[in-house]
């Protein structure tokens, strides 16, 4: 059967199935048609279907340009000398509240030269300030290190109260005029100020406290004590524990249980000051009674504690029994591998005599952690019991480490070994 001919239509190329090539014809009848042909519409050529590419999704669209961000302007810094010389500038009174606001700023900056070039300012300024404003200036000069222009300022103040005189002299002992600051809290009472329990009061006697250690005045101390008791400190934490680190600086084991038993209530810095305190005074009995009674009374312990107790353990003449409790009580608590508890167990296995446990104790430290006090006590274990070897190889150690150890461990090492020069002593030589 024969398909009607399509009408006659512009003639439009097409693709020979064997060649790429385009071919254009003037009409699709150029040729009779076989009985078996049929003539399709005419189409564009398909590439893809030609070839049998596979159909593949289209390919994704290029990322955008990367656009860096513009750069932010630098934020400005206003300086307290740009204020002040634009308010000059402007022929601008500088109010009170504004002379606060820069007080304030240069405090908690510390910048020594803009509170000088402040001050210089305010002075010029003729403006007559009250006490609040005063006691800002004095603590701004004081946080600044400015301890003479600090007083310039106390002294002409007209009116003073405990925060002037705290500022003052908390200025001095931070400088470590000790005796300046006693003058002036003798003065403060001469001028007939109160002392009471509340701050800045409180700071102010902490203060004195800490200067009477320094500058070895017991007698003003226990004057304090005396004010102190009249007034029921009991309470006071902060109070209680300057008043321990007095007697205890001054061996005065008396004063600190006065002040302990007094307390009624006690932390862990409490118990471990009066612990180090025993133990310095080889009170070794009353340091175990008092670790043990502080487990009782459910305080926590912290490193300063044990490294404390384990002293007083390794001078103890039991064959290391309590100090091996002890140790076990710092497992116990997580506090094994605390650094202060480390060096204590080495100092109180060398003490001991329990060398492998010292060694041990000691190789777990960390190399930067080592104090000098732990390489030490590690040689000063050795040489005690008579291992010359291992105290040289633990000197070339500690020189290793750039460290130098004590003199008169040096020389009982040249006695164990008989030998006066160290340096060209070889190991294994020792007689």
């Amino acid at each position: 059967m024969e398909l009607a001919s399509a009408p006659r239509q512009q003639a439009l190329p097409y693709s020979n199935s064997s060649s790429n090539n385009y071919t254009t014809h003037s009409s699709y009848h150029s040729k009779p048609i076989s009985p078996t042909q049929v003539q399709l519409p005419p189409h564009r050529p398909n590439h893809r279907h030609l070839h049998h590419r596979p159909h593949l999704p289209p390919p994704p669209p290029p990322p955008p340009p990367l656009i860096s961000p513009p750069n932010k302007p630098k934020r400005a810094t206003t300086t307290t000398s740009d204020i002040l010389r634009l308010m000059e500038s402007l022929g601008l009174a500088i109010p009170l509240d504004i002379y606060a606001c820069l007080v304030k700023e240069v405090t908690d900056a510390g910048e020594a030269t803009g509170a000088v070039e402040l001050l210089q300012h305010i002075s010029r300024s003729g403006l007559q300030p009250g006490l609040l404003f005063f006691n800002r200036v004095l603590l701004m000069c004081v946080s600044c290190g400015l301890i003479e222009n600090a007083r310039h300022v106390f002294d002409k103040m007209p009116l003073k109260d405990c925060n002037s005189w705290a500022a003052i002299i908390a200025g001095y002992v931070d400088k470590d005029n000790y005796e300046e600051a006693i003058d002036l809290f003798i003065e403060m009472q001469c001028w007939g100020q109160n002392i009471k329990l509340d701050f800045p009061c409180s700071w102010i006697i902490v203060c004195i406290l800490k200067a009477c250690v320094e500058t070895m005045n017991l007698g003003l101390g226990k004057q304090i004590h005396g004010l102190l008791s009249k007034m029921d400190y009991s309470d006071d934490l902060f109070l209680s524990s300057s008043l321990i680190n007095l007697y205890g600086k001054f061996g005065c084991l008396e004063g600190v249980d006065s002040v302990f038993d007094h307390m009624t209530r006690r932390n862990t810095v409490v118990w471990t000051a009066k612990i180090v305190n025993n133990c310095r005074e080889e009170h070794f009995g009353e340091v175990l009674d008092g670790f043990r009674e502080m487990g009782r009374e459910g305080v926590k312990k912290n490193g300063f504690t044990f490294s404390s107790v384990l002293r007083a353990c390794g001078r103890m003449e039991d064959d290391g029994q309590c100090g091996r409790q002890v140790h076990a009580n710092a497992i116990k608590l997580g506090l094994e591998s605390n650094d202060f508890v480390r060096c204590g167990l080495v100092d109180m296995y060398a003490k001991r005599g329990l060398l492998k446990n010292a060694r041990t104790a000691f190789e777990m430290i960390g190399g930067d952690k080592r104090t000098t006090a732990c390489w030490n006590a590690m040689l000063t274990g050795y040489i005690q019991h008579g291992h010359c070897i291992e105290a040289i190889k633990i000197l070339y150690r500690m020189k290793s480490a750039g460290l130098q150890p004590w003199e008169s461990l040096l020389n009982e090492v040249r006695l164990i070994c008989g030998s006066t020069n160290l340096e060209n002593k070889r190991e294994g030589m020792c007689t």
